[in-house]
């Protein structure tokens, strides 16, 4: 889809407009959190090579939102550390936006310190990164951690920060699959990426060590049933990187199939509601975050933290073949010495201790290879034969009743309609890939369909990939000398600096700012109502104008309070009692504290307005009592 591996360098945390997850405008403090927006960016939105970064990336790479601090990096305190984390946003056409972050806490500008009266030597979160359409997850994380080093490195850099940022987005290319591997460096340390072929497994620049950590094996197959059948899942963690890898890796284990449905592995904090929504949806939501009034009815709740699952809805189970073969598997993979500790006890000696020293290897892509081949062999599996009855004629174009029907006579079960498959042949996933059957390109690159000729044939499953592949072609990209003309220049930052902004940019920040900061100095003077209430010495601190300006400004304030409240005095309903109302003591508060008798004469007002309307409505007994205290209360005050 790009022709660059690096897409779009992005700066999000606190922007010139500054405003509260609540919504409210300005500094609210610092026990507030603060809504992120973007800061910087290379190459701009509008340069045209690619879409722009979705609209939706600061409330996600910053979940949480900007908090404010008193200190930056504390040596002591772990939870002011940089944070290095991945996530993953679908756009509206179904594609996936991977993102490398690393957050941390940076200087405020000065500018917006001074414009909102910000404690001075104050931090706030902000988080860098890369952004691609390509799912290197390790290159991502390598080159943006790189950047990251040489930054704030005490050392410094040879070159300006953002000459290498455009260096690398604008010259590193996308390597062709199969054939390239790409070496460019960022300063002294060399980096490569490549990408497998097209002739095997999904490229998927991922571990899946943390989803086999987390969960055993009967909770990692639970899962992958909840997922085959298209349930609510909401992933719980205490850790970003962990919500990310295990949605990721959960939705290469489904292959050939696809996840059709919303997938927020990394859901921001306020976009909890999220969770009620009836349709189905893969989320992850960090585990400090209370769902305390949220429906969870239905929702299959995964704690990775505790290796448990949760949900109000049964499960139905993988048919007994298949589960066993699974479970013996995946046991294989992952606890070999168990599986094969009888094997170990027939054995003696020094073939015994290399057998077993030979199976207790840390884990490496090779692991990460073969669980995905168990999971391919179980589709072989439980979809054996069903290219027989791939029918064009039907709507779904697959006879799901014949499949089951002759699935019954092989294993003597009677076809059970709220099974497992019965339940998993009608999910959008599985309608999807029977629609990519037809495609002929599909056909070509369909690894389940090669796993079932090569089982049939009696030949390994790994026979299904190229035997031999040929040596990438080394393609390297040369870092362009440094513009400076001292060759010992060296750049050092005490915070991420801002890129070159236009003149536009510029001149648009200092308007926000300027604006600002003249709201607060207007909020700081005294209020028409501080001035009646505090005399001549505060009164002559405001001129006629702004006297008059604030003094219309309550009036209209108190008018609109005031006709609201009356409309709802006029709606309680019969056994209500007007005198208690909330309604009614209000009003008699706004009438009594209003020394300029604004109050009261807008209440009479208000009655005036609807009788002039044709105002044709009955009052209640206790009602007409309530509006005449009112109003004789009004009137004592006018007159004295």
């Amino acid at each position: 889809m790009c022709s660059r591996i690096f897409e779009y360098f992005v700066v999000c945390g606190m922007g010139p407009e500054i405003m509260s997850l609540e919504n409210v405008k300005g500094y609210q403090g610092n026990e507030v959190m603060y809504m992120p927006s973007f800061v910087d960016q290379f190459p701009s939105s509008n340069h045209g090579e690619y879409p722009p970064p979705p609209p939706q990336l600061p409330t996600c790479v910053l979940p949480a939102g900007v908090a404010i601090y008193s200190y930056g990096l504390d040596p002591k305190d772990p939870s002011s550390y940089p944070r290095s984390y991945p996530i993953v946003l679908t756009e509206g056409d179904g594609s996936k936006c991977y993102v490398s972050c690393i957050a941390f806490r940076d200087p405020i500008c000065e500018d917006i310190a001074e414009a909102y009266k910000i404690p001075t030597n104050s931090f706030a979160d902000k988080c860098i990164c890369l952004v691609s359409h390509s799912p290197g997850f390790q290159i991502l994380r390598e080159a943006l951690e790189e950047l990251f080093v040489i930054c704030f490195s005490s050392s410094g850099c040879s070159k300006p920060i953002w000459e290498t940022i455009n260096y690398m987005v604008s010259k590193v290319p996308l390597p062709t699959p199969g054939k390239d591997r790409v070496l460019f460096t960022i300063e002294s340390r060399l980096l490569s990426v490549e990408v497998p072929p097209r002739e095997t497994l999904p490229h998927a620049d991922i571990s899946f060590q943390p989803l086999a950590q987390c969960l055993d094996v009967d909770n990692l197959i639970q899962l992958f049933t909840a997922v085959l059948l298209e349930r609510r899942i909401l992933l719980r963690s205490n850790k970003y990187t962990l919500l990310t890898l295990v949605s990721e890796a959960i939705c290469h284990l489904i292959y050939p199939l696809r996840w059709q449905h919303v997938y927020i592995p990394l859901i921001f904090f306020s976009g909890i509601d999220y969770i009620d929504a009836p349709t189905p949806y893969m989320m992850g939501l960090h585990s400090g975050v209370d769902t305390y009034g949220i429906t969870m009815d239905g929702v299959v709740v995964v704690d990775l933290e505790y290796n448990r699952i949760t949900t109000t809805e049964e499960i139905p189970p993988i048919p007994d073949t298949e589960l066993s073969f699974l479970r013996n598997e995946i046991l294989k993979l992952l606890q070999p010495n168990v599986v094969e500790i009888d094997l170990l006890k027939i054995h003696s000696g020094c073939l015994a201790d290399q057998s077993f020293k030979s199976n207790a290897k840390p884990w490496c892509h090779e692991h990460d290879f073969h669980l995905r081949m168990i999971f391919l062999r179980f589709f072989a599996m439980i979809l054996s034969g069903y290219r027989n009855f791939l029918d064009n004629s039907t709507q779904t174009g697959f006879n799901s009743q014949a499949f089951l029907k002759k699935r019954s006579r092989t294993t003597k079960q009677p076809v059970d309609p709220m099974s497992m498959l019965a339940q998993f042949l009608e999910t959008q996933g599985f309608m999807d890939y029977v629609e990519r059957c037809h495609n002929p390109e599909e056909k070509t690159i369909n690894l389940l369909d090669k796993l079932q000729d090569a089982t049939g044939r009696g030949q390994n499953p790994l026979s299904i990939f190229p035997s031999q592949l040929s040596d990438p072609e080394i393609i390297t990209i040369s870092e362009p000398e440094a513009a400076s003309t001292e060759p010992d220049t060296k750049h050092v930052y005490k915070s991420f600096p801002a890129n070159e902004r236009t003149e536009e940019q510029e001149e648009k920040r200092r308007s926000i700012l300027a604006s600002v900061s003249e709201a607060l100095n207007e909020k700081a003077k005294p209020t028409y109502a501080e001035v009646v209430a505090h005399g001549d010495s505060e009164l002559d601190k405001m001129s006629a104008m702004e006297r008059e300006a604030e003094r219309l400004r309550m009036v209209l304030d108190i008018k609109v309070k005031l006709q609201g409240l009356w409309e709802k005095l006029l709606r309680l309903r019969p056994t209500d009692d007007p005198l208690s109302s909330f309604e009614y003591g209000t009003i008699l508060a706004l009438i009594e504290s209003d020394a300029e008798g604004i109050g009261g004469s807008g209440f009479v007002e208000c009655i005036r307005e609807h009788i002039i309307a044709g105002w044709q409505c009955r009052l209640t007994d206790e009602q007409f009592i309530a509006v005449k205290e009112l109003v004789w209360f009004s009137y004592l005050l006018l007159i004295n």
